[in-house]
C-alpha cells in the first residue's frame, strides 16, 4: 500500500476534484501580462493564500501551487534563475498552510510546467540538463511541503521522461499531464495512446496521468476517451479549459459557463477520470458548479464522442490524433457531415 497522501485519498474516493486556473485568477487580482506570477509567492503572499483558499472553499480536494514557471530556464527570462529554490519552497509552504487549515483532506500539488526550451537536435536542451532543471524545482517544492509533484502542459515526451527522472531523484511521488492542442496531438506529435504507452514504460510511473489545457473541454474529453480506450488502469486526470478564449476589450475571456463546466466534470467522471479539474478560465464559480454536479448527478455510461459534442460543443478538428486505425475520428467525420 502506497503511503503518499494522494494515493491514500484516491483509495477512499471514486473521484477527486482538482482546482481551476492559476493565471486567470491572478490576472483578475492584478497580475500584469509578462509578469512572472511566481514572484507573488514572496511579494504578495496573501493573494496566493487567497488563490489557494478560494479553490478549497469551492470544493477542491487538490490544488496546484503557483510555481508553473518556477524553473531556472523560465525564471532566467526575468533574471530570477537564482531564486528557484526560494520561490518554489514558499509557493508550496503557502499551500501547505491553507491545506492544513481545511476541514477535509486537501492535497498540495507542486506545479511544474515545461522549461520552454527545445530538446536537441532541434534545440540545445539535453536530457541531463532538463533533469537538473526539474530536480532543482522539485527539491524546492519538497522543502515547502508539497504532497506530490504535478508536471503539466508538457508537449515533448523527452521532457515528460526528464521530469519523471527528476521526481525520482527528489524522492517525490508525481502526476503528469500533457497538452493535446494540435488536432488531438501534443505540439510535438504525441497521441493519447502514445502517452498511455510511454507512462507505463517509465521506471517510476506517475500516480495518475492525463491531459490539461489544450483547446477546449470537448477536445480534452475526446483525448480522455483515447486514454480510456487503451485499457489503462492508472488513474486519469482531466483539467480542461473553461471554453475557448475570446479576445475583447484588451482581455482574454473564456466563454465556458459554470453549467458547461459542470457537464464536462460529469462526463469526465463517467469516462472514468479520477482527478477532475479545470485549466485556463476556470474560476471558483465554475468549480462550485462542478462539485455540485459531481455530487448530485448519478454516474452514467462511458460517453461517446457524440455525447461529448452534444454537451460541450464541436471539436476543433475532425481527427482525435490517433490516426486512421481509430474509430473515433471516423465516427466524428460521419457526424460532421450529418
Amino acid at each position: 500500500m502506497s503511503t503518499d497522501p494522494l494515493s491514500r485519498l484516491l483509495s477512499t474516493r471514486d473521484w477527486l476534484m482538482a482546482d481551476g486556473a492559476t493565471g486567470t485568477n491572478l490576472f483578475n487580482m492584478g497580475l500584469s501580462a509578462g509578469e512572472p506570477p511566481e514572484l507573488w509567492n514572496v511579494e504578495r503572499p496573501d493573494d496566493i493564500r487567497m488563490l489557494y483558499r478560494n479553490a478549497v472553499e469551492a470544493g477542491s480536494d487538490l490544488f496546484l501551487t503557483n510555481t508553473f514557471g518556477g524553473n531556472a530556464a523560465r525564471l532566467k527570462l526575468h533574471n530570477a534563475q537564482g531564486r528557484v529554490a526560494e520561490l518554489n519552497r514558499v509557493g508550496a509552504a503557502l499551500g501547505r498552510e491553507i491545506a492544513d487549515a481545511a476541514d477535509h483532506p486537501v492535497i498540495v500539488a507542486g506545479s511544474v510546467g515545461p522549461t520552454g526550451e527545445i530538446f536537441e537536435p532541434m534545440g540545445a536542451l539535453t536530457h541531463a540538463l532538463a533533469v537538473e532543471i526539474f530536480h532543482e524545482q522539485a527539491e524546492g517544492l519538497k522543502d515547502g511541503g508539497a504532497d506530490v509533484l504535478w508536471m503539466e502542459t508538457i508537449s515533448a515526451p523527452e521532457e515528460y521522461r526528464a521530469a519523471a527522472e527528476a521526481a525520482a531523484l527528489a524522492g517525490m511521488p508525481w502526476c503528469g499531464t500533457m497538452s493535446f492542442d494540435t488536432a488531438g496531438r501534443t505540439m510535438m506529435g504525441v497521441t493519447s495512446s502514445a502517452m498511455a504507452e510511454m507512462v507505463e514504460k517509465l521506471p517510476n510511473p506517475p500516480i495518475a496521468f492525463g491531459a490539461n489545457c489544450g483547446v477546449g473541454a470537448s477536445d480534452l474529453m475526446r483525448t480522455i476517451l483515447g486514454f480510456a480506450a487503451t485499457g489503462t488502469t492508472r488513474p486519469l486526470i482531466a483539467k480542461g479549459n473553461a471554453g475557448i478564449p475570446k479576445y475583447h476589450d484588451g482581455h482574454i475571456h473564456y466563454d465556458g459557463t459554470p453549467d458547461l463546466m459542470a457537464d464536462y466534470a460529469v462526463l469526465a467522471r463517467d469516462a472514468g477520470v479520477r482527478i477532475i479539474g479545470g485549466c485556463c478560465g476556470t474560476m471558483p464559480e465554475h468549480l462550485r458548479a462542478m462539485r455540485a454536479a459531481l455530487e448530485s448527478r448519478p454516474k452514467g455510461p462511458l460517453p461517446s464522442a457524440d455525447d461529448i459534442r452534444t454537451a460541450l460543443g464541436a471539436f476543433s478538428s475532425a481527427s482525435d490524433g490517433t490516426g486512421e486505425g481509430s474509430d473515433t475520428p471516423r465516427r466524428e467525420r460521419r457526424g460532421r457531415r450529418g
